[in-house]
């Protein structure tokens, strides 16, 4: 069952965050995107960073490029896109890489890589998901976010 996205009071003390968000399935990836920004903005992040791309598979690249160039790091990386389904494997395949490589990225840079490519059956569950403020995955990315650069944050002065 699909739980509702729960509102949380954060702040962020600052911080900078990136959104690579994929063009394509621009309806959907678009109400994530405008959601998560609301989000960070909400929590007073002090930059955000948006960078388009064509797809969902050209996400990563982009990704290990910000995570290994930028500086300061980012807090965190958001990724957001919508694959549907077809009548092939291709989308499957296109889902599996994509996966594979956020999680080798976020672990060889050590940043926390939020995945809401969103691997869909159909347009129902991405109007759900993507459209419907009490399930925007966009929201959740958000909050994914913000949680994980605390934790990075407390890990690097010392906490645990």
């Amino acid at each position: 069952m699909l739980k509702p996205v729960k509102t949380k009071n954060t702040h962020a003390d600052g911080g900078a965050f990136a959104i690579v968000a994929s063009r394509y399935n621009a309806r959907y990836v678009d109400a994530m995107l405008r959601a998560a920004k609301e989000e960070l903005w909400r929590a007073d992040v002090s930059r955000i960073q948006i960078i388009r791309v064509p797809g969902a598979y050209e996400i990563p690249v982009v990704v290990n490029r910000l995570a290994r160039t930028t500086t300061p790091p980012f807090s965190a990386i958001i990724c957001l896109g919508v694959i549907l389904r077809g009548q092939t494997v291709h989308a499957a395949h296109i889902g599996e890489v994509v996966n594979r490589a956020l999680m080798e990225i976020q672990i060889a840079h050590e940043i926390p890589v939020i995945h809401e490519v969103l691997l869909l059956e159909n347009e129902e569950q991405a109007r759900v998901r993507c459209l419907d403020p009490k399930h925007n995955r966009g929201t959740e990315a958000a909050q994914t976010a913000l949680e994980m650069a605390r934790v990075m944050e407390r890990l690097t002065d010392g906490e645990a």
